[in-house]
C-alpha cells in the first residue's frame, strides 16, 4: 500500500473516532443543558459515524487489485461510499430544516455557556479536519476521502449555526430580549440549505463517475497532444477516458504506417502508455488500438 493510501487511511480512521467523540459528546451535553441545537448537531454526528464507517470500508475495497472478477479494479467502491455520504447529508439537512422550523413556534429553551463552549470546540475541530481530509484526498484522488472532507464542511456550517444561535440566546437572555432566542432555528434553516447544496454536488458527482462521464476536455486534450508526440503517430481515431474512482482507464485509437512490423508498433503503444502515465499520476491504465494508415 501506498504512502498517499496509509495516510488516507489514518485520516478516515481520525474521522471515525472524532465523530463517535463528538456524538457522544454533543448528544450528552444537550440532554444535561436542556440544548436543543446541540442535540440536533449531535444526531447529525451520528449520521456521520455511518458515512465515514462506509468511506473506511469501501477505501479498503478500493486498494485491492484487480481480479478475474473486477478486471479493472475496485475503485468504484469509493464512489459508491461517496453516494451513501451524500445521502446522509441530504437526510440531516431536511433533519436540521424541519428542526429548525418547529422551533420557531416553541417557547424558547434556556441555554448555557458549557452548551456554547461544546459547540465551539466541534467548530474548530470539525474545521481542521476538513482541511487536513481535503488536502490528502486531493492530492490521492480518493473519492471516499473527499467525500469524508466534504462531511466535515457540513458539520462546519452546522457547528456555525450552533455558535450563532446558542450566543443570541445567551445575549437576548442577559439583556431580556426574547426574539434572539429565534437566531438558532433562523441560522439552522440557512445552514441545512448548505448542507443539501452539498449533498446534491457529491451526489451528482458519484452518479457522474457511475454512469462513467468522460473525464474534462482539458484532460483530454492534454492525452491527445502527448500522444501526437509519439514517433510515427500519423492519426488520433479516437481518445476515450472515464473516471473509476481514485484512477482514470484510458482507451485510445490512432493510426501508424501500415509498413511498420508488429514489433514496432508494439513498441509505439508501449511509448504512448509510458508517456500518459508519466505526465498524470492518476491514469492507471492505457489501452491502445493501432490502426494501419496509408499514405
Amino acid at each position: 500500500m501506498s504512502k498517499d493510501s496509509n495516510q488516507s487511511i489514518i485520516a478516515v480512521w481520525i474521522s471515525l473516532f472524532s465523530n463517535i467523540f463528538l456524538t457522544v459528546g454533543k448528544i450528552s451535553v444537550g440532554l444535561v443543558f436542556s440544548s436543543p441545537v446541540l442535540l440536533a448537531d449531535g444526531v447529525h454526528n451520528a449520521g456521520d459515524v455511518i458515512a465515514t464507517g462506509a468511506a473506511l470500508g469501501s477505501m479498503q475495497i478500493s486498494k485491492r487489485p484487480a481480479d478475474e472478477d473486477h478486471p479493472y479494479g475496485h475503485g468504484k467502491a469509493e464512489v459508491l461510499a461517496s453516494g451513501i455520504v451524500g445521502l446522509i447529508l441530504a437526510v440531516a439537512s431536511f433533519y436540521m430544516a424541519y428542526h429548525a422550523v418547529t422551533s420557531l413556534f416553541e417557547d424558547p429553551h434556556p441555554t448555557s455557556y458549557i452548551a456554547l463552549l461544546a459547540a465551539f470546540i466541534s467548530l474548530v475541530w470539525k474545521f481542521w479536519l476538513y482541511r487536513y481530509t481535503i488536502k490528502l484526498g486531493r492530492a490521492s484522488n480518493s473519492k471516499g476521502l473527499l467525500a469524508t472532507a466534504y462531511d466535515h464542511l457540513a458539520d462546519v456550517y452546522a457547528s456555525i449555526a450552533a455558535v450563532l444561535g446558542i450566543s443570541l440566546s445567551l445575549v437576548g437572555e442577559h439583556y431580556g430580549i426574547s426574539y434572539l432566542s429565534y437566531g438558532d432555528p433562523i441560522a439552522g434553516i440557512i445552514v441545512s440549505y448548505f448542507v443539501l447544496k452539498l449533498a446534491i454536488d457529491i451526489g451528482k458527482e458519484a452518479t457522474n463517475v457511475l454512469m462513467e462521464t468522460t473525464v474534462s476536455k482539458e484532460k483530454l486534450d492534454d492525452f491527445c497532444q502527448i500522444i501526437k508526440s509519439v514517433e510515427h503517430v500519423k492519426r488520433i481515431d479516437r481518445v476515450r477516458a472515464r473516471d473509476h474512482g481514485h484512477y482514470i482507464l484510458v482507451d485510445v485509437r490512432v493510426s501508424i504506417p501500415a509498413e511498420l512490423t508488429i514489433q514496432e508498433g508494439h513498441d509505439i503503444s508501449r511509448e504512448i502508455k509510458q508517456s500518459i502515465m508519466k505526465r498524470h499520476s492518476d491514469v492507471d491504465e492505457v489501452l491502445v488500438h493501432l490502426n494501419p494508415f496509408y499514405a
